[in-house]
């Protein structure tokens, strides 16, 4: 008998991304007959695995977070039989999933954008300091058996800032749906997204999708944006508490008819459908599902040092690569993808290396063997 695999997730939606990655899996792994339970503070679903909650009272994210992890900690003690793997950063698991990075990495790039003050409060502050040792504690615990990372570049950083045996790190990345992410899209869906923002047939689109606009590198495209030939067009799809801001940059560098806020949207496919360049200069960003999208679009990307993906995007020649916050560098990039012949040979680049190196089923099968795997491994190995 297989010991019950725990998943733990604080918020489970069946629509995040930490869960659509795990929706397969689970289901291929229940019918292999693992027994599986997720645990969580909240359950957003109409039926799916078995879930046991854990709700203690909170005011604020220290609180948050801090009480979620004594309560989850306290509920695995009580079992029995079970192989734990977290989404969070909590010291009992036997599996963490990265898929939110490294957080001491995150605050040494946030950093580069502030002044010494906002340097200080950012050492400062309680949250921040809670969320690294919990980092710390959980990286270094003697129950932690494997770590799965989403990139190369989350597992060297997880190397580079913790005592972390490289055998306890696994890299597994994020897999796209390549049926539902198409080249084709720009043919069906690109013109009439383009007539609804206004965008002229003959326009250069950058299109970028995420949420968090400062992280996601906004503000550097619309900063580089004036430098670009005219018909070059952003569009940008995501939420964001200061969308206004983003606005008024673009009026002040008198680019706002060539920025195109969408905001939040329920389906990102019209928009890669309306875009030439998938635009993703992060200031950090483990291993977005928005690059690997845009890749099965088609469509070449320009992506940060620090996006997770940038090592695929530069070894399969599907776009350029540049530090985030390196003007020129952002510049050299974009200009690199205005000649056609350029983006439709890298763009069919990115087509290929999502296919054959990021589907779902390969992401799929490669958490099965992993699972089963760690199932019958010897707990205290």
């Amino acid at each position: 008998m297989s010991p019950r695999l725990v998943f733990v997730r604080q918020a489970y939606t069946p629509f995040g991304g930490a869960e659509r990655f795990l929706a397969s899996v689970m289901e291929r792994l229940e019918r292999e007959g693992v027994e599986l339970e997720i645990l969580c503070r909240r359950w957003k679903a109409n039926g799916g695995p078995r879930h046991a909650l854990v709700d203690p009272p909170y005011v604020g994210r220290l609180w948050r977070d801090a009480g979620f992890s004594h309560a989850a900690c306290a509920w695995i003690g009580r079992q029995s039989d079970i192989r734990v793997q977290s989404h969070e950063r909590i010291p009992c698991c036997d599996i963490y999933r990265a898929g939110d990075g490294v957080h001491r990495e995150w605050l040494a790039q946030r950093a580069r954008l502030r002044g010494g003050a906002g340097r200080l409060l950012q050492g400062l502050s309680p949250y921040h300091r809670y969320t690294l040792a919990a980092e710390r504690r959980l990286f270094t615990h003697p129950r932690l058996r494997r770590v799965i990372c989403n990139s190369a570049m989350v597992r060297d950083e997880i190397l580079r800032h913790y005592p972390v045996s490289p055998e306890l790190l696994r890299i597994i990345p994020n897999g796209v749906d390549c049926e539902r992410f198409h080249p084709g899209l720009r043919r069906e869906l690109g013109p009439q997204t383009r007539r609804r923002f206004g965008i002229p047939v003959e326009a250069v689109v950058l299109t970028i999708v995420g949420s968090g606009y400062q992280r996601k590198g906004v503000d550097q495209l619309i900063r580089a944006l004036p430098e670009t030939p005219a018909q070059t067009h952003l569009l940008v799809v995501g939420k964001d508490r200061k969308p206004a801001h983003y606005q008024r940059l673009a009026h002040r560098l008198g680019v706002a008819s060539r920025v195109h806020i969408a905001g939040p949207q329920d389906d990102p496919r019209p928009f890669y459908a309306a875009a030439d360049v998938y635009a993703h200069p992060a200031l950090y960003d483990p291993a977005p599902s928005a690059v690997l999208e845009a890749m099965a679009c088609g469509l070449p990307v320009v992506a940060s040092e620090k996006t997770g993906n940038s090592d695929i995007i530069r070894s399969q020649r599907a776009g350029n690569v540049c530090d985030a916050l390196d003007r020129a560098g952002l510049l050299a990039a974009i200009a690199g993808l205005l000649d056609p012949r350029q983006r439709a040979e890298q763009g069919d680049n990115a087509r290929r290396a999502a296919e054959t190196s990021f589907s779902l089923p390969q992401m799929t099968d490669a958490y099965l063997t992993f699972y089963r795997e760690m199932l019958h491994a010897d707990p205290h190995a």
